[in-house]
């Protein structure tokens, strides 16, 4: 499935076995000799009250994210009937649009720098980095630049492993339109760069409100694609709308391309 070109592998755990090794999960997501995907997302059945599955997100280089926006929003559009995500960064609900698009609540954003994780005290809306990018976690760790989308091609790979990301971090550079319109490059912690980031979406728009750039109800457009996104003042959800898309499914045969 995709959502905006962030592209998943989706596989279906609560009836069949899958072992999900590093190995496997590397062939998987290798372009040339597996499917090909930005993320290898994993459904189980939910141990949580109120969660209608459980899903789990993992990155080429096998890491684990704990959340991703446009694969939650692949993962309700795929099950129906708008279920509750039971992920790592809590339950999160989906939703449908009169319009037909998916919406998912990603929660309420961690802003403080322990949460986020950054490596020291600090404040998070202004980071001791050249360009004074704005920190915060939707689950994953963001840090947002707002002087153009330039700096993720060029610096993506670097920002993400600087020492003040104990766990890296997905780097968000946005160019702003107006209050409600921004473009946005991200380069996602353990992929690169991807057509679309749902989370690193919310992460720019809630950055942006907290630097006083940004109104709570904005597009954030990226090179595969727009999300709206409205972080809600009443209760301080970010909500993630935008489409979700099923590309293909088949059977991949492990004894023949993972031994």
């Amino acid at each position: 499935m995709q959502g905006l070109g962030n592209d998943f592998v989706i596989i279906d755990r609560r009836h069949e076995r899958f072992d999900a090794t590093l190995h496997t999960m590397s062939k998987l997501c290798d372009r040339r000799f597996g499917v090909g995907c930005d993320q290898l997302v994993l459904l189980d059945a939910p141990d949580r009250d109120g969660a209608d599955i459980r899903v789990r997100f993992y990155n080429p280089d096998g890491s684990e994210a704990g959340a991703c926006g446009n694969a939650s929003r692949c993962v309700a559009a795929l099950i129906g009937n708008a279920p509750v995500l039971q992920t790592s960064a809590g339950l999160l609900p989906s939703f449908i649009t009169p319009e037909g698009e998916i919406g998912v609540d990603m929660g309420v954003p961690a802003l403080d720098w322990q949460r986020i994780p950054l490596s020291q005290a600090m404040d998070t809306v202004e980071l001791p980095l050249p360009g004074s990018p704005a920190a915060c976690s939707m689950g994953n760790p963001h840090a947002t630049f707002f002087d153009g989308m330039d700096r993720a091609d060029r610096e993506g790979a670097a920002l993400e492993r600087d020492a003040l990301f104990p766990e890296r971090a997905n780097i968000g550079c946005a160019e702003i339109v107006s209050r409600d319109f921004i473009r946005l490059r991200v380069w996602e912690r353990g992929a690169g760069l991807t057509l679309a980031c749902g989370s690193g979406a919310c992460a720019a728009v809630v950055n942006g409100v907290r630097r006083g750039l940004l109104d709570r109800e904005c597009r954030v457009e990226m090179d595969g694609g727009a999300l709206r996104i409205h972080w809600r003042e009443a209760d301080g959800h970010v909500l993630m709308i935008g489409p979700a898309t099923h590309v293909f499914e088949g059977l991949y045969p492990l004894g023949t391309h993972d031994g």
